[in-house]
């Protein structure tokens, strides 16, 4: 049986970040109409904790498919020429349960993340919402400073990260592949405060981002952290905002952005005001007044994966893109 190889270079040209912020939407929604079967993530921590290895699997209802993405985590790769996040999604057909492809996990995963960060952005942030901070300036920097570009016409953007260095090579690298000017931040705090859009996109596994730092009518996009012990907000940005999540099941068992204050007593699992599917679908009220603080908090979810891969595969076909090879599936096929 023949199988489609995509590789790290060429999903960005089959996975658009418009068309991938469309295909969020409808994945999104399918999860929080039932259209969709989820299992939490299974994460194997390895020795010391220097990383961590995880197996995500999904079925998708509409485009079909099912898959699974498989992937590592090392966060000391940073600055390093290997990105933290490492594998392959594999994409199957509902009917026979033929493999159909390979694909990298580390470029589908950047830019599926930044899309859906762009659909809560589109749904929650204010109209005339343009002034963004981006704490981070990692590969999720970059593809959020697109989607946020797409999402919002963008007036001003602010970085920041622990290394001058790191900011400076994010600088240059915005203005080469977005056109798009970034001002260097002295401190998170700097890049924060008067931003309408915030976007969290560290390794930290403490608070980068402050509530009290915040402007009245600001939008978070929290996806750095993915584990129960890990946050990026502290408990005050939670407490104040309005709060939404891409799965509530997941963000009751993984998120520590939520996990912690709630342990703190904070708040309560009634907090989360919605799913971004059920915004999608229209379910649930989104922003109420323009002078209060939203927040998606983003887990990432393996549906992501799947629908971003069958994207990624119908545009494969489509353009001849890829390399087809021989894995197998056939019967008897040693015989």
């Amino acid at each position: 049986m023949r199988v489609l190889i995509v590789n790290q270079s060429e999903v960005p040209r089959l996975l658009p970040m418009g068309a991938c912020m469309e295909t969020m939407a409808g994945a999104l929604a399918a999860v929080s109409r039932g259209d969709a079967i989820l299992p939490l993530r299974q994460v194997l921590m390895l020795p010391d904790k220097v990383g961590a290895f995880g197996v995500m699997p999904a079925f998708l209802a509409t485009p079909a498919a099912v898959g699974v993405k498989s992937i590592t985590v090392f966060p000391g790769n940073h600055g390093t020429e290997l990105d933290s996040h490492q594998g392959a999604v594999l994409l199957f057909e509902t009917q026979r349960g033929r493999l159909l492809a390979v694909m990298d996990a580390s470029s589908i995963t950047a830019i599926r993340t930044a899309a859906v960060s762009g659909v809560a952005t589109r749904l929650l942030a204010r109209a005339g919402a343009g002034d963004l901070a981006l704490l981070g300036t990692g590969v999720q920097a970059m593809t959020h400073l697109e989607a946020m570009s797409l999402a919002r016409p963008l007036r001003r953007v602010r970085a920041w990260s622990r290394g001058a260095e790191h900011v400076h090579a994010f600088q240059v690298r915005a203005r080469r592949r977005l056109g798009i000017e970034v001002e260097a931040a002295s401190s998170a705090r700097e890049a924060v405060e008067g931003a309408d859009i915030v976007c969290t996109v560290t390794s930290s596994r403490e608070p980068v981002l402050k509530g009290e730092w915040l402007s009245p009518g600001a939008h978070v996009n929290a996806a750095g952290a993915s584990l129960a012990a890990a946050r990026e907000l502290d408990t005050a940005a939670i407490v104040r905002a309005r709060l939404f999540v891409d799965r509530r099941e997941s963000t009751l068992n993984e998120s520590g952005d939520f996990l912690i204050p709630r342990r703190e007593g904070a708040i309560d699992d009634g907090h989360i005001r919605g799913e971004l599917g059920e915004l999608v679908l229209g379910r649930v009220p989104g922003r109420q007044t323009e002078s209060e603080v939203t927040v998606f908090k983003s887990l990432g979810l393996a549906v992501e994966d799947v629908a971003a891969a069958r994207l990624i595969y119908d545009n494969a076909l489509a353009t001849g893109a890829g390399t087809s090879v021989e894995l197998g599936g056939a019967r008897d096929a040693g015989a």
